[in-house]
């Protein structure tokens, strides 16, 4: 996988056109965009399995296989798939994560494990025993002899 990053810029009035590596015209447009160390028309530098302008999607591409591609279909394709701490099932690898150490959750599943808590930016999680707790079950944990909790 190479990832790469592309460049939108003015085109000066004064220079002669570059021409563009997807459709080989001049471009002649106010701006184009550079990747790969080529120019390209905004409307020319597409994603080869979604077609979205990767210019208008973000600033880097992908490339694998002779393939130009966005972060999302790169990750659908080529991308490592997991299995999520809390609920077991698979999370595919262009899915947003929350991740604790080495365990990796759904969005939907980081949340204590004995209240079902979801947490919100900023909120203090614990994990204890490979589990996920909220501060109020930590402490309450922590006062009791013999912590085991049991997943409700």
């Amino acid at each position: 996988m190479l990832l790469f990053s592309i460049q939108m810029l003015s085109v000066q009035p004064d220079t002669k056109p570059k021409g563009c590596a997807g459709c080989n015209r001049k471009i002649k447009d106010r701006y184009l965009l550079k990747a790969l160390d080529k120019y390209w028309h905004e409307d020319c530098l597409k994603c080869a399995c979604c077609d979205c302008r990767l210019g208008e999607v973000g600033s880097t591409l992908y490339t694998k296989a002779n393939l130009i591609l966005c972060r999302r279909d790169y990750l659908r394709l080529f991308g490592v798939t997991g299995n999520c701490a809390a609920c077991s099932k698979l999370i595919p690898a262009f899915e947003m994560v929350m991740r604790a150490k080495d365990n990796v959750y759904h969005l939907d599943c980081f949340a204590c494990q004995l209240c079902n808590q979801r947490f919100c930016v900023g909120d203090k999680f614990f994990l204890k025993n490979n589990m996920i707790l909220c501060q109020t079950d930590y402490e309450e944990g922590l006062m009791k002899e013999g912590y085991a909790p049991q997943v409700r």
